[in-house]
């Protein structure tokens, strides 16, 4: 039997929510935006009308005020978002024990059982809908297919507030004429290798070839090849199934650019010491540590290293970091934001070989010790102490730590 999977796409969210909370502001154009004494200062989320002015999210905000001057900004309000998602995903769990949620406004579903036809599928997505319309206020669209990658295609086809069939049988005439980058996992530099050689749309993906596709993209193009001919097969985690996590990171854009070294790494000490934290706290050691830069004319780039031990200390996590750094920054270049991101996760359990030149004892030691910091700052608050460079970090602002970030500066990538 086939499988009939929905995604699920709140629309604007955050924007939506707003509205909903404001009504005197529904039938103006409003933004959600960060704030800007703190440079972050984009659209985190728009509503239609907002839209029509051509206000894009992730532009500044000084951006949008020139295309729409009457434009409202809010505030962010985390918690409040939080709420509604935790209400969606309730309602779509009366559907259904398999949803797998995407972000806090999108989820797929696994409707198969009690949805074997397509029909049954489109029949249990507008009901859907009309119970966000009626039970939550705001409104979605969904995607009905065969496989999670089509329907989240489907749910980005027709918005707001739509419902869109890809069938298995007619897929490639509505799936292969729509542009590469609109495929799942296909983000802007892949899209920009892809569209060099000629291939710029889905179909044509789908049907290159192979060695070329391995030799550009290497693995994640073959992945990406099979998702564009149909095929995905995989499943609609249960509710309350632990995802694998295969990165930790944290990054910050503070409320002045970076001009020298001593500001980089307070910096990069402060977000080792709350990615170690997280690594301790998920029982897992890092064997890679990937340093993120933007420059203040927003260019940005990563470097990456392998760990010749797995680790999960802060002193080792910002050494690597600021190696790197030393390595790729000339010193004289602003840098407008930074990130660390500790990849090649592995257990705490998995058997490591020791090395004969490091100090085992006193690496154990320092574990040890930023341990007990850990216990401090769960029991006295996350400012109760702090370490070195890092302290002197509070002139350059608060560093985002991995239980208050948004996902943009905290991930916990869950991908290909």
């Amino acid at each position: 039997m086939g499988r009939t999977i929905l995604h699920v796409d709140i629309n604007n969210f955050y924007a939506s929510v707003e509205c909903l909370e404001h009504p005197e502001y529904r039938n103006m154009p409003l933004a959600v935006g960060g704030d800007e004494k703190l440079r972050h200062g984009i659209v985190l989320a728009k509503n239609n009308i907002a839209k029509a002015y051509g206000v894009k999210t992730a532009e500044a905000l000084w951006q949008a005020r020139q295309k729409c001057p009457q434009l409202v900004i809010m505030p962010p309000q985390f918690e409040l978002y939080s709420e509604y998602s935790a209400r969606s995903r309730e309602m779509l769990g009366r559907y259904s024990d398999r949803v797998e949620p995407f972000g806090m406004d999108e989820a797929w579903i696994d409707i198969s059982t009690y949805a074997p036809t397509e029909k049954d599928g489109k029949c249990i997505a507008d009901e859907i809908r009309r119970r966000y319309r009626d039970e939550l206020g705001i409104t979605a669209s969904v995607g009905v297919s065969f496989n999670k990658v089509f329907a989240k295609l489907g749910s980005d086809m027709k918005k707001p507030d739509a419902t869109t069939v890809i069938s298995q049988e007619s897929f490639k005439q509505t799936v292969w004429e729509l542009p590469v980058e609109d495929l799942l996992f296909v983000g802007p530099s892949t899209a920009r290798k892809l569209r060099l050689r000629g291939i710029d749309t889905i179909g044509r993906l789908a049907v290159a070839d192979k060695a070329l596709i391995r030799s550009w993209l290497g693995a994640s193009g073959e992945k990406l090849q099979r998702f564009a001919n149909g095929i995905d097969d995989s499943p609609v985690m249960p509710k309350g199934a632990e995802a694998v996590i295969k990165s930790i990171g944290n990054s910050t854009t503070p409320p002045r650019d970076v001009e020298c070294e001593a500001d980089a790494v307070a910096l990069l000490q402060a977000m080792a010491e709350c990615v170690a934290a997280r690594l301790r706290k998920e029982r897992m050691l890092c064997t890679t540590v990937v340093l993120h830069v933007r420059k203040g004319d927003l260019y940005s780039f990563e470097r990456q290293t392998g760990l010749q031990q797995p680790t999960r200390i802060a002193v080792e996590l910002r050494r690597e970091a600021v190696r790197l750094l030393r390595n790729s920054w000339d010193m004289h270049t602003p840098i407008r934001s930074l990130g660390v991101r500790a990849t090649g996760l592995i257990s705490e359990n998995s058997p490591i070989q020791l090395s004969l030149f490091e100090d085992e004892a006193a690496r154990i030691r320092r574990e040890k010790a930023e341990r007990v910091i850990d216990v401090v700052r769960e029991r006295y608050g996350k400012n109760a102490i702090s370490l070195g460079a890092a302290a002197y970090v509070k002139e350059l602002g608060r560093i985002p730590d991995f239980e208050d970030t948004p996902l943009s500066d905290c991930a916990f990538y869950t991908g290909m």
